[in-house]
């Protein structure tokens, strides 16, 4: 690799560890970039799946406030998570590239109106006095799985559709939501990333980039991002859940 290069791999692996933290999709970031440099696309998913997971856990770590109290939680849907992701990760390296194309964008799309009409729905709940200690029952974890399995073979967007989600299923602020997505993301990246790095060619010079890179990021996302109020975390939410739509019909 040549210093633009590395420069190049560098600066996108640092946008994506702010954006997965904050939101999601970091990797319509570094993924086309890998993709510009000429690496092949199951190839740059993988490499790119392995940098992103340091990022992922200082993502996780720098939320760390916004997690007391969700212990259960990430017990159970964390299982889900890591069940999903190994099943993702499997899918990925049997089936045809182009067997979830048509389908991830409305996946982004309806997560998006989910996190849009989230304060609205907890709301009538609330007014009709809906019991939702049970959190959505066996619902929330079946779909947390089937988060865990779209993240485990490409993950774009993976954190968005997560938010919408726990963000309907749990009767809590988007902060603390956010916080537990990070830590269900981080779980899903790592599993993936541990069976890539056995069972599928990954590039380590840019993977090791994007490793390093992405966890300053991380950092920069937690700091700033559980500032935003939840009107302006959901506005960000929705132009990178479009973008990404854009992003991937585009491709």
């Amino acid at each position: 690799m040549d210093v633009g290069e590395v420069v190049a791999i560098a600066l996108a692996g640092l946008a994506a560890g702010a954006i997965n933290t904050v939101v999601g999709s970091g990797t319509l970031v570094t993924f086309p970039v890998l993709l510009a440099f000429g690496y092949a696309p199951v190839t740059a998913n993988v490499t790119n799946t392995i940098g992103l997971v340091p990022g992922s856990v200082s993502g996780a770590v720098g939320y760390r406030r916004e997690l007391a109290g969700q212990r259960d939680r990430v017990i159970k849907l964390g299982a889900m998570a890591v069940l999903g992701g190994i099943t993702g990760a499997v899918l990925l390296l049997v089936l045809p590239a182009s067997a979830f194309k048509a389908i991830v964008p409305v996946f982004i799309a309806i997560a998006l109106i989910l996190v849009v009409v989230q304060p609205r729905i907890n709301r009538e709940l609330a007014a009709r006095k809906v019991d939702r200690s049970g959190e959505g029952g066996i619902v929330t974890p079946i779909l947390v799985y089937a988060a865990g399995v779209y993240g485990g073979y490409f993950g774009a967007a993976q954190g968005i559709l997560l938010l919408g989600i726990l963000g309907v299923a749990l009767p809590q602020d988007l902060q603390r939501t956010n916080a537990l997505k990070n830590v269900l993301t981080a779980l899903v990246n790592g599993v993936a990333g541990v069976y890539f790095a056995f069972a599928a060619h990954v590039e380590w010079g840019p993977a090791g980039i994007i490793a390093g890179a992405s966890i300053i990021g991380g950092q920069l996302g937690a700091h700033y991002g559980r500032r935003l109020p939840p009107a302006a975390l959901r506005g960000v939410i929705v132009v990178v859940g479009v973008t990404a739509i854009v992003r991937l019909l585009a491709t």
